[in-house]
């Protein structure tokens, strides 16, 4: 029984990595793709390099798309550094204990 629980929490836990790599690869793939077609379209009607890429309209989607990205993030990987390894086993426990 105790290994089964093991089990399920690390399948769970890959679950969530993969989550969290799969919306990294979109994220970099999509926002290249925004961002070249910006730059290409922006330097066609006459700005410089410099100016296109640093436009605020091609920066903008990186960033707030960045900004869910990186919750995402702390999602996965910074909430057991706060809490604790064992936290979620910690409630888990309260809670069946606080139901009988």
């Amino acid at each position: 029984m105790r290994n089964e629980s093991k089990y399920k929490r690390a399948m769970e836990r890959v679950d969530k990595l993969r989550g969290f790599y799969n919306h990294l690869i979109v994220y970099v793939i999509v926002n290249s793709v925004i961002s070249i077609y910006k730059v290409l379209n922006s330097v066609w009607n006459g700005e410089t390099y410099a100016e296109a890429i640093f436009d605020l309209n091609t920066v903008i989607v990186w960033l707030f798309w960045g900004i869910g990205l990186a919750l995402h993030a702390f999602s996965v990987f910074g909430l057991p550094m706060i809490l604790g390894k064992d936290w979620e086993e910690r409630k888990i426990e309260e809670l069946m204990n606080k139901d009988r």
